[in-house]
């Protein structure tokens, strides 16, 4: 069968890259990428990495998304339009529109269309929050202790929410969510990927918390086969194995700083306000208790393994960012 694929977010570097690949697909007949602005590639000379994706500039907030599944007769829905942290010169309430509203009109459109047939959603293994009472690995099944209450992965929840009524009032659809751990690699620009390329690294005093990278590859990999193939469900997503922050500190051959609680907060507040560095409240309690999930649902899905571990992705990022032997 012949795909017609919408993706969301194709502006921002996984969007893009997921929208390339399946574009690439023999069995995928036609890609729509959606955004608010266009990719960097297609605005510099040369550009179009995106391969045969067609670009429309649609604001997931307004009605006009239903009117581009409509017309294209879309069959798969891609959503990667949640945006983790609110970009300078706009705030927490314009992303929470962005994140919230915007997915409940693309659902919303799915929801009459009478083509749509398979929908896709990136979610976050943040929904789980982090806490001092957390079990040691979350499964898929696993209430968390204290849900998430702050920015993004508040939004993410409400996210989900939101699609699983979908879910329920089409059947007929096949409804994919995958809560991927924190994205690693050459490509990928974070709040956190930007906290390990500083030369003085701030922990909190006391506190060595577990942390799991997915590999940007092996996340596009996963869409790519959710956007594919019908496997209906919520999955976790993460490169096998853990890492203490001590040892990506050391790795990345920064100057570890570690701090009482209270300064690290205040110091992480006054970060997030000058736009150095995006520190959330969310991402202060995950650099005090950190958070491991199970991917077994998801492997076992798919009968397919991340090529990357944990460590691994994390040591390639440092490859290609020069750091850690490399830094001077």
């Amino acid at each position: 069968m012949t795909h017609t694929v919408l993706v969301t977010g194709v502006s921002r570097h996984i969007g893009a890259r997921v929208a390339s690949v399946l574009a690439a697909d023999p069995d995928v007949g036609r890609v729509i990428g959606v955004d608010t602005a266009p990719p960097t590639s297609l605005t510099r000379e040369g550009g179009g990495s995106l391969g045969r994706t067609e670009f429309v500039r649609v604001d997931l907030r307004s009605p006009d998304i239903a009117q581009v599944i409509a017309a294209a007769d879309i069959d798969t829905v891609v959503h990667m339009s949640l945006v983790s942290a609110p970009s300078r010169g706009t705030g927490r309430s314009l992303m929470k529109e962005h994140n919230v509203i915007g997915t409940m009109q693309l659902l919303g459109a799915c929801q009459r269309s009478a083509t749509v047939r398979r929908v896709v959603v990136r979610s976050t293994t943040a929904v789980y929050g982090s806490s001092p009472k957390d079990p040691a690995v979350f499964t898929e099944d696993v209430e968390p202790h204290e849900g998430p209450v702050h920015g993004y992965a508040k939004d993410a929840a409400e996210v989900e929410g939101y699609v699983r009524g979908f879910a329920r009032r089409r059947p007929d659809v096949t409804v994919s969510t995958v809560r991927f751990a924190n994205f690693m690699g050459p490509g990928v620009d974070s709040p956190l990927t930007r906290y390990f390329t500083q030369p003085v690294l701030p922990t909190v005093f006391g506190f060595d918390p577990r942390l799991q990278f997915v590999h940007e590859d092996d996340a596009v990999e996963v869409l790519r086969r959710l956007a594919t193939e019908n496997h209906p469900g919520t999955f976790n997503a993460a490169g096998a194995g853990v890492m203490l922050l001590s040892q990506c500190v050391r790795r990345a051959g920064g100057l570890g700083l570690p701090l009482f609680s209270p300064v690290f907060r205040t110091l992480g507040e006054l970060a997030r306000r000058s736009g150095l560095v995006a520190y959330s409240p969310e991402q202060l309690r995950l650099m005090c208790y950190g958070r491991a999930v199970d991917s077994t649902r998801l492997t076992t899905a798919l009968s397919w393994t991340p090529k990357y571990t944990t460590e691994a992705a994390f040591d390639d990022f440092l490859r290609t960012r020069e750091l850690g032997a490399a830094r001077p």
